[in-house]
């Protein structure tokens, strides 16, 4: 299914959850990994364009000079040495620059077919309660602004999950929604998984109109014979709704498509993904529609 999977990482301390699913994502589909790092400046000195970063030791503002990202990389090789080096087909990348300009930059490079990000800028917690937690602007801005599938995910999910049998599909009508479930379709069929698609009802408004049969014709790509349900559940959180029903199903994945728009002049990905993603359950994939990408300012 996938043939060239990025992930991005801003932890030198140690090989993150989101490098490691990432890494067993690219071996079950014997995908090329590229592990991503983006130096992000601190300043331009006023003599000139000289790069400057933190340093990721003593946290002094140094140039960005090929002694320290070479310094940069050798510190990540060390760190992801036990879970990178069994598998061939993976490189450590440093770039400079604003983080989701640069990964949407080398994932387009690359073609790459999907995009593994944690949430939160990656830095994870376990112990943290983080439910409800936005997923961070880095997130959101390469979510709205590529047409690259992007997963969200915090934490180590057991391999037996990571072969995605059971899919959970959101689904609202919208474009980047359609979208969204024929990406779903296509992984089921490469997976052989069972998939679900719901449509969440809010009960503050009118009594609806959606029956299964229109979500079933919304998802026409569902080939006859595929193992596919379809459900409407209502309220008025529909993250709440979204994370139960994945419970009740006990998925193995989310997919959703995004509403992408800006809210304080910040890219927005809509709560339902934001809240979802940020639960750190199950991982999710996000689809923006070509028509609903952000222009670039």
């Amino acid at each position: 299914m996938f043939k060239w999977v990025l992930t991005a990482t801003d932890m030198l301390e140690a090989c993150d959850a989101v490098v490691i699913n990432a890494l067993e994502i690219a071996k079950k589909s014997e995908a090329k990994l590229s592990v991503l790092h983006v130096l992000e400046p601190s300043y331009f000195h006023e003599c000139g364009p000289l790069e400057s970063v933190r340093h990721y030791k003593t946290g002094e503002d140094t140039a960005t000079s090929e002694e320290y990202r070479k310094a940069v990389k050798e510190e990540l090789e060390k760190r992801c040495a036990g879970a990178l080096k069994q598998y061939a087909h993976y490189q450590i990348d440093l770039a400079y620059g604003k983080p989701s300009i640069e990964i949407r930059r080398w994932a387009r490079k690359f073609g790459a077919d999907l995009i593994v990000l944690g949430p939160h800028a990656g830095r994870v917690e376990e112990e943290k309660e983080l439910i409800g937690l936005p997923i961070g602007n880095t997130v959101a801005d390469v979510i709205v602004h590529t047409i690259t599938p992007v997963m969200i995910i915090g934490r180590i999910i057991p391999q037996e999950k990571l072969n995605f049998k059971k899919i959970m599909v959101c689904v609202d009508f919208s474009r980047s929604c359609k979208h969204a479930s024929d990406f779903a379709v296509k992984l089921a069929q490469q997976y052989g998984s069972e998939l679900f698609f719901l449509h969440m009802e809010n009960q503050s408004g009118p009594e609806g109109t959606i029956s299964r049969e229109t979500i079933k014709d919304f998802c026409s790509r569902v080939p006859d014979g595929m193992n596919a349900h379809y459900d409407i559940w209502g309220g008025t959180e529909p993250y709440r709704a979204i994370l139960g029903y994945a419970h009740q199903k006990d998925a193995d994945l989310i997919i959703m498509g995004s509403r992408s728009k800006e809210r304080e002049e910040k890219p927005y990905v809509g709560s339902a993904v934001e809240l979802v993603s940020a639960d750190r359950t199950f991982p999710v994939i996000v689809i923006t529609h070509p028509d609903a990408l952000m222009k670039i300012h």
